[in-house]
């Protein structure tokens, strides 16, 4: 029979292997591996992302890995711009294709004539971008050129999803202003996205940066349907069984902490891959506060973790000579987490607006 695992002990054992525990002394590559993939829509994200996992880290250690190509941001799993190891973009890009081109269907449809205009699309496309980098609105210009009687936006969407482009760095302080410009892979990276990719080595990845896990919580997080795959590691893997009863798999020498292992206050950014890679959250955001983290157009709000777990939101508001950041609890906190949280909202301020000498942090009443 299965060995039962808490939802806190899944809580501590993903918080683990999210470095959210302790923060790690890793070179961002490393970490950017280790975590197996940012959400990077938000440009600011992957930053406080890293900032909440890595000891010591500046802005500027990002900014160099990107520049020397080490880490890239580009469409990847649920065809969504995330961060991620040049290394892995290149080893596991051609997993993900399909569902970036399932995404891109209703888009292909759009476009007149036979199927081949499918095949069509890809070549202008690479034909455009054969000159180097271009901003996407130059991009869309382009394309209708070629396909006149096409919404230049599906167009636009058929070109990300269709071809491995990654986002080319900028001077900017979160590196991608919206105006940033989009290149071939094969021409930022030196060389092609490998032709096939091992789904057996993706949920290796996946476990260990998520884990325990299930089929479900990986399609959730990367579109994949991998059910099979699990089946056939299986004999490599350790099977437990969560308190409502899912059967969850991890790594055999995955880290499991003990349940009762403290864990820190931490602010986490929008979009925070933590909050989106499990298809049941309940192991970080309790059931009752899921729906608080969804917004009616899809936005994820920057959250905090109290205990492991996710018990509010965060904003700043920022002037010329003063920034505030509000933290909105969504149930009465005790009066060490005010103070931890505070504390930990101060660090975040002195990181983000470091120019800015007046720094609030303010607790909103609960609702």
């Amino acid at each position: 029979m299965a060995d039962v695992l808490s939802r806190r002990a899944l809580n501590r054992a993903t918080l683990a292997r999210q470095l959210l525990l302790e923060r790690a002394h890793m070179s961002v590559p490393d970490a950017t591996e280790r975590l197996l993939a940012l959400q990077a829509q938000q440009p600011s994200s992957p930053f406080l992302g890293l900032w909440n996992r890595l000891a010591d880290f500046t802005a500027d250690d990002l900014r160099t890995a990107l520049d020397q190509r080490e880490v890239v941001r580009a469409t990847y799993i649920r065809a969504t711009l995330h961060l991620l190891s040049a290394r892995d973009y290149l080893a596991f890009r051609a997993l993900v294709q399909p569902s970036l081109a399932a995404a891109a269907a209703t888009t292909v449809k759009r476009i007149p004539g036979p199927d081949a205009d499918q095949e069509r699309l890809v070549t202008v496309a690479r034909g455009v971008l054969g000159a180097g980098p271009l901003g996407f609105a130059a991009i869309r210009e382009r394309m209708q050129s070629e396909f006149p009687d096409v919404n230049d936006r599906a167009l636009g969407y058929g070109v990300r999803m269709n071809l491995p482009l990654v986002m080319v760095p900028t001077a900017d302080r979160w590196a991608f202003p919206a105006s940033s410009e989009f290149t071939m892979a094969e021409s930022w990276l030196g060389a092609k996205p490998a032709a096939t990719s091992s789904a057996e080595d993706f949920v290796r990845r996946y476990l260990a940066a998520y884990g325990p896990a299930g089929p479900a919580d990986l399609r959730e997080f990367s579109w994949l349907k991998t059910a099979d795959v699990f089946e056939r590691l299986a004999p490599e893997l350790r099977e437990f069984t969560t308190e409502d009863g899912q059967v969850v798999y991890d790594l055999a020498d995955a880290p499991r902490p003990d349940p009762d292992t403290p864990a820190p206050a931490r602010l986490l950014p929008e979009f925070d891959s933590l909050v989106l890679a499990h298809k049941d959250r309940s192991r970080i955001v309790p059931t009752e506060y899921r729906p608080r983290l969804i917004t009616k157009n899809l936005r994820v709000p920057a959250s905090f973790l109290w205990n492991g777990f996710v018990a509010g939101t965060w904003t700043t508001t920022r002037r010329k000579t003063a920034v505030t950041l509000t933290l909105t609890p969504f149930t009465r906190l005790p009066a060490q987490a005010v103070k931890a949280l505070s504390a930990e909202a101060d660090r975040v301020l002195q990181f983000t607006d470091p120019g800015i000498a007046k720094r609030d942090v303010v607790v909103a009443p609960v609702d």
